[in-house]
């Protein structure tokens, strides 16, 4: 690929990981192919032109699921005509994300990078991507792409319409900032839920033949055994009262949360 600010990395045949290493927060989008379209869930920083990345890994018609209304998850929506959100985040990608300033945004862009940022971006003129989607997710809901498809988890906590996707046929689950590794999940903002978010958590560890968990930071790949350790985890908040704001960094077996 001829862009080096993002890296492919090949998961299976019809399944890529476009990652942004470059930037501290190390952000993972997901490319699936299916016989008669493809998915992209999430659109990363809009740092870099994930478009033209697509383009070059498919000809198929491109459509854009969104795990959650962040900048760094939403930055190249703007290439794309067809995008779908959860309801409870809507507002946020037609109005706006509330309760960060232009200012702050802008600076976390370009701040601990470890590669150049590509030529023509300026962080200075950066604005939020805002826009009506084509359609809302729902939970429950199954998304066909010809050959292969998606079930739609409503995991709310990090944001109110946060959503998680599963393929049951290969296992594979897409947890956004539900579930990664390395960095604390963050649930300490106004607008997050920690009682949400462990129930999410809970919810998620008990999908039957997960084979690999795909975060949307960090690590690319997590084994399903995280899943168990996320039960346990659940259960020793709720046990020891920590399910609140203000409760700071927990740590577990493999992963964090920060409430």
């Amino acid at each position: 690929m001829n862009n080096p600010w993002f890296t492919v990395q090949r998961i299976d045949e019809s399944t890529f990981a476009i990652s942004e290493y470059g930037h501290w927060e190390k952000v993972h989008s997901f490319l699936l192919l299916g016989q008669q379209k493809a998915a992209l869930i999430d659109t990363g920083l809009g740092i870099g032109n994930i478009r033209e990345v697509t383009t070059r890994l498919t000809t198929l018609p491109v459509f854009v699921l969104t795990t959650h209304v962040h900048t760094d998850h939403i930055g190249g929506h703007g290439l794309f005509s067809e995008i779908y959100v959860h309801e409870g985040d809507c507002d946020w990608l037609v109005h706006g994300i509330q309760g960060l300033s232009i200012e702050h945004i802008r600076a976390d862009l370009v701040r601990d990078l470890s590669q150049s940022l590509p030529e023509g971006f300026n962080a200075d003129t950066y604005t939020p991507y805002c826009g009506r989607p084509a359609g809302l997710l729902e939970d429950g809901q199954i998304i066909d792409l010809g050959g292969r498809s998606l079930e739609v988890y409503h995991t709310p906590g990090h944001s109110p319409g946060h959503v998680c996707f599963f393929e049951g046929a290969s296992g594979y689950l897409f947890t956004g900032d539900l579930l990664y590794d390395e960095t604390p999940v963050y649930a300490f903002y106004p607008s997050t839920s920690p009682a949400d978010l462990v129930r999410s958590w809970e919810r998620i560890a008990d999908i039957p033949g997960v084979t690999k968990v795909f975060g949307s930071h960090n690590t690319l790949g997590l084994e399903p055994e995280i899943l168990v350790e996320v039960k346990l985890a659940a259960k020793t908040l709720r046990e020891k009262n920590l399910i609140s704001f203000g409760t700071g960094i927990h740590t577990f077996n493999g992963f964090s949360v920060r409430f």
